[in-house]
């Protein structure tokens, strides 16, 4: 019953967005409703339940995507964005911005959250996009896929180093393990799928004010080094502030490094530097850095509403007790541990959306069989992270963040996004229990 309607809301939702092309916020509302009223949710806890999720996934994304949306917007119309790509292209070649796209994404995503990456490269792809005139997905898509993989694999993300915990793994032994599985697995998706013929077909184009139209001369654009510094400053912080807590996790100081490490924090410091490098630095007024960030925020403003709808879809989905009755089911299932971590995160991802609770849920169900089994609990946490990402679709807000931010029609997002997540967790599960012959 629960898939059923899960299903039958992606239909009509699905429907409401490509027959009748209702607003993606508006569909996501109506069917929200729809299916907190199916499910018995009674008629005056529906509004709360509705704001709970716009705000659960505006608290945890707003400040991140909007501030990253404001330091892209002001290093393109400064020609930072364009000097990092005009480079890229100078070492990789016309040709091998893939290559570049991936390697940028790797680094970055060891540490950083799969969104605050996102909108830091995002700028530099779009603008690689405009001087090499490839198709945005030939580009954007091997971006996506490299920080999907290493956000839904690897601690120090939250979903892995959560279950980390659970099955009481070592986060040092679970990263190097999951690097040997996460890199060529991403590598391979990243560079293969825009080659598909149904992502070659499509052709989106770039949303309009989330890069400058300016083709800058070279007399025009900052310096590299300049460049690099602000583009990498977040990464820095962020990235510093995960090896202080792990190597001096009693240090006095830590709850400042902690501080400075947080996202938004680490993105308002970075926008601050930003402001100064591409303003007066560079001979740009305030005025004028202010136009740059008012002008992202405008172009934000959609992708923001479509988001945190589908932060509401997903609330009704957990207020619902789906995740409750599916771990029920699979609990009393005869498999491997390492095969039904997997599974049960899968069916749950499918059903709410949620990685984390999808991840949490099955460690959970999961975590009285690793002791009885002697199963690597670094590969249970491997194991259980990576069936997290699968299929991902229109109940998961990142899944509006990537189809709004490519330019892509609904059907077009699912042939793409919810394809490779699903590819992604099966060579995850294939990575792992071919360790588990090796360490087990």
């Amino acid at each position: 019953m629960e898939f059923l309607v899960v299903a039958v809301a992606v239909v009509v939702l699905v429907f409401l967005m490509t027959k009748l092309k209702l607003n993606g916020f508006i569909a996501l509302l109506l069917v929200a409703v729809a299916v907190a009223l199916v499910e018995g949710i009674p008629v005056e806890s529906i509004p709360e339940i509705l704001e709970e999720g716009v705000g659960g996934q505006l608290g945890g994304t707003l400040l991140v995507i909007g501030l990253g949306a404001m330091i892209g917007r002001v290093m393109g119309d400064a020609g930072g964005a364009q000097r990092i790509a005009m480079k890229m292209v100078d070492a990789f070649g016309a040709r091998g911005v893939q290559a570049a796209m991936v390697v940028t994404a790797m680094l970055v995503g060891v540490t950083m959250f799969y969104e605050v990456a996102f909108v830091i490269i995002v700028p530099v792809a779009f603008t690689l996009v405009r001087a090499t005139k490839q198709n945005l997905l030939w580009v954007g898509l091997p971006m996506s896929i490299a920080l999907s993989t290493m956000h839904s694999f690897l601690p120090p993300h939250p979903g892995p180093t959560a279950v980390a915990a659970t099955y009481g793994a070592s986060v040092g032994l679970t990263l190097a393990y999951g690097l040997l599985i996460a890199v060529p697995a991403g590598a391979l998706i990243a560079f293969l799928w825009p080659r598909l013929s149904f992502v070659r077909a499509m052709n989106p184009a770039i949303p309009v004010g989330l890069v400058s139209d300016k083709d800058f001369e070279e007399d025009e654009m900052p310096g590299l080094g300049w460049s690099l510094f602000v583009a990498l400053l977040p990464v820095v912080v962020i990235a510093g502030a995960a090896v202080v807590e792990l190597a001096a996790p009693e240090a006095a100081f830590l709850p400042l490094v902690q501080f400075l490490g947080a996202a938004p924090v680490a993105l308002l410091i970075t926008l601050l530097v930003a402001c100064w490098v591409f303003g007066p630095r560079v001979g740009r007024s305030l005025g004028e850095v202010a136009a740059s960030c008012s002008s992202s925020a405008k172009a934000m403003a959609m992708i923001f509403m479509v988001i945190g709808a589908g932060g509401a879809f997903k609330q009704v989905l957990v207020e619902a007790g789906i995740a409750d009755r599916i771990a029920d089911v699979t609990s009393g299932w005869a498999l491997s541990p390492i095969v039904l971590a997997w599974l049960i995160a899968v069916i749950l991802r499918v059903a709410l959306g949620s990685a984390t609770v999808a991840v949490v849920t099955a460690a959970g169900v999961a975590a009285p069989l690793v002791a009885a089994s002697g199963v690597s609990p670094e590969l249970m946490v491997l194991a259980t992270a990576c069936g997290s990402i699968a299929a991902s679709h229109v109940n998961d807000p990142g899944f509006w963040m990537f189809k709004e931010y490519f330019g892509l029609t609904v059907p077009q997002a699912l042939l793409s996004r919810t394809t490779y997540t699903t590819v992604l967790a099966f060579l995850g599960l294939g990575g792992v229990l071919l360790m588990n012959l090796v360490i087990g």
